[in-house]
């Protein structure tokens, strides 16, 4: 999968993306990743990317010359998504990333700043997506998290495959909890069940761990599985 993203910051992405897993990923080219400055497509010596909204207000917008210059620059894949990172957009969660890894070959990652982009610019885009309701200083942190929830399911990059589908979300439940040794520590001990061997029992422990946890936790959560459990 290719991964382009418009970035008036591409040195953010460095550390991360030569880190853990997604490192590995990007080192064994299970995915490609390219990083565009808008700046590059300017026209002016200053390199200019931003300027003042019209009829006033607060604060700076990205204009739209330089972006759709950046992404028109880029080589089209025939499976292509170009995402446009804003508190506007869709919430970011696991069927999202299951989605995109799955349905396309190309994500193009926008990533805003200052006040946000000239309206002009979601003409460009096909989605918007939300890390969360909540504003950060610009779309980097969105679009890392994005790229490493979607690479992270691409084939090869998980060594034991099977874990991914037994992880918190990919069943609308939280994760159950998981120890390993010592069987005690500090007075607080390895419930015994998973030290028993009896792999049924096991089993029945972690749902049952599973649902609990998400009652107790996230209730929007575990409403929705119940009512995708009663349809079942």
């Amino acid at each position: 999968m290719r991964f382009d993203v418009i970035t008036l910051f591409p040195d953010f992405f460095s550390s991360p993306l030569s880190s853990g897993l997604l490192g590995k990923a990007l080192e064994k080219q299970i995915a490609y990743l390219h990083l565009v400055n808008p700046r590059d497509f300017t026209q002016d010596k200053h390199r200019k990317v931003d300027d003042e909204p019209y009829g006033g207000g607060v604060g700076m917008l990205l204009k739209p010359e330089p972006i759709f210059a950046a992404v028109e620059s880029l080589p089209i894949l025939p499976r292509r998504n170009i995402i446009l990172m804003s508190p506007q957009g869709q919430p970011m969660n696991q069927p999202l990333l299951r989605e995109l890894a799955a349905d396309y070959d190309q994500i193009v990652v926008i990533c805003g700043h200052y006040e946000g982009v000239d309206e002009r610019v979601r003409h460009l885009v096909t989605q918007e997506v939300s890390l969360g309701d909540f504003v950060l200083t610009g779309g980097e942190i969105p679009a890392l998290a994005l790229i490493n929830g979607v690479v992270r399911l691409l084939p090869g990059t998980v060594g034991k495959e099977q874990s991914l589908k037994a992880e918190s979300f990919e069943t609308e439940l939280l994760d159950y909890p998981q120890y390993t040794k010592p069987a005690v520590f500090r007075g607080w001990e390895v419930p015994p069940v998973l030290r028993s061997g009896n792999h049924g029992a096991i089993e029945r422990w972690r749902s049952h761990q599973q649902i609990e946890r998400t009652r107790d936790r996230r209730q929007d959560l575990w409403e929705k599985w119940r009512k995708l459990d009663s349809e079942e």
